[in-house]
């Protein structure tokens, strides 16, 4: 069974809350990346960054791939920012889910790979608990309570024509 759990709205309004708790927390836009993690990531952080320059200003959108940083895939296409874009930068990796961990974990070792930032910050759309490693995120979406049975869907109308979020 479906059951929608955030529908377009509710997204927007998450992510505009997000984007105000990131100008709120940083003072402003100065040296701020977002790094959107593929593929879902890149396109909240698009939208994040929408919504900022609204706001504040233009911040940078930079896109990651983090397949080959995965212990538990085995394949990937380098995908990587410079080390010139992310020297020094207040670096926000954006995601949609965040579940077990692995995939930051994954991207924190691809941004330092790639240079050293001034700090890493973490946004996720929807954190459904379950980490299997010490990672927290510092910005939220929506926390969604689920058992490891079910299946946290994200859908955006940039891939899949409609805005939601689904618990199956």
């Amino acid at each position: 069974m479906e059951n929608i759990v955030l529908n377009e709205i509710e997204i927007n309004r998450a992510l505009t809350r997000i984007s105000y708790e990131i100008l709120e927390r940083f003072d402003g836009i100065d040296d701020i990346v977002l790094v959107g993690v593929k593929t879902r990531g890149i396109f909240l952080a698009r939208r994040l960054q929408s919504i900022i320059k609204g706001l504040e200003g233009n911040v940078d959108v930079l896109e990651l791939d983090v397949s080959e940083y995965r212990d538990d895939l085995t394949q990937g296409i380098k995908t990587h920012p410079t080390s010139k874009e992310l020297e020094d930068k207040r670096v926000i990796i954006v995601d949609d889910v965040l579940y077990t961990g692995r995939t930051i974990r994954a991207a924190l070792d691809a941004v330092m790979d790639y240079g050293r930032p001034k700090l890493v910050a973490l946004a996720v759309l929807v954190d459904r608990g379950h980490r299997e490693l010490p990672i927290r995120p510092d910005f939220i979406g929506k926390n969604i309570p689920t058992s490891k049975k079910e299946r946290v869907t994200v859908q955006l109308s940039e891939i899949d024509n409609i805005n939601q979020v689904i618990l199956k």
